[in-house]
């Protein structure tokens, strides 16, 4: 399949932040990424969509490391991904992820949840760690919940929480799979708002997600997915007004009917 790549913003540059150069994954039988190839750049707001099955959150997870690959590389900031040890632990202090579930520890505060990081792989004195996650609760509109625990938040308060807990690591890049797609509908906004706030600051977002008013929003450029592969690379306007794959006219043409 060839990509149909006619945006200028995913042309190679020396500001490039997270590359993939022909990256491969199976799980056994199933070639789930075929032959990936992705830059983004530093600042830049990458959304990712495509049909379920068709390789996003694997994408995704294959940036920090939390799949592995079978071949081709995964660069950030012009450093290969290590596969193990201390060097991997390093690596995932820069990239933040955020996920379908919120993955708090129940048995710890709002405030400790947050601080948790900071002080253990960024050692952190505890004093400095909880002034920065007050902040960081407080930018995300959860100051008020700082010393409860997750199961008296709601989930769009649970998945603010998270984010905040991925932004006190101070990423140079923030992951996000689906974050909204566990929430109940009335949640959603709450945590599409935040996301997008981060966006108008600057910060690099790598998005994958079903909620195709944000990736209009948000994204200087949307990537589609299909059957382990990515089809087109365009400008969001670009994307969903003019379509240039039979396959993605196909995608939009079912999501935007409803």
């Amino acid at each position: 399949m060839t990509v149909l790549d006619t945006d200028p913003t995913s042309a190679p540059s020396g500001d490039a932040l997270v590359v993939l150069d022909h990256v491969d994954k199976h799980y056994g039988d199933l070639h789930v990424l075929q032959d990936i190839n992705l830059e983004i750049k530093r600042g830049e707001v990458v959304v990712v969509i495509g049909p379920s099955g068709s390789g996003k959150s694997t994408l995704c997870r294959t940036i920090n490391r939390l799949e592995t690959i079978d071949s081709g590389t995964i660069t950030l900031d012009g450093k290969e991904l290590p596969a193990e040890g201390k060097g991997l632990a390093k690596l995932r202090a820069e990239v933040g992820m955020v996920f379908q579930s919120f993955n708090l520890f129940a048995h710890k505060t709002i405030l400790q949840n947050v601080t948790l990081g900071p002080m253990k792989v960024r050692k952190l004195k505890k004093a400095e760690a909880e002034a920065e996650a007050k902040k960081l609760l407080d930018r995300v509109g959860v100051g008020a919940q700082a010393a409860k625990y997750p199961a008296q938040l709601s989930g769009g308060q649970q998945q603010r929480v998270a984010i905040a807990r991925a932004l006190a690591m101070k990423p140079q890049v923030m992951l996000f799979d689906e974050p909204t797609s566990a929430l109940d509908p009335e949640m959603v906004k709450e945590v599409l708002d935040v996301m997008v706030s981060l966006a108008k600051e600057g910060m690099t977002m790598i998005v994958v997600t079903h909620e195709m008013g944000f990736a209009r929003v948000a994204a200087d450029r949307v990537v589609f997915m299909a059957d382990g592969q990515i089809v087109e690379s365009n400008t969001p306007s670009e994307f969903f007004d003019n379509p240039q794959s039979e396959r993605a006219k196909d995608f939009l043409g079912k999501i935007l009917k409803h």
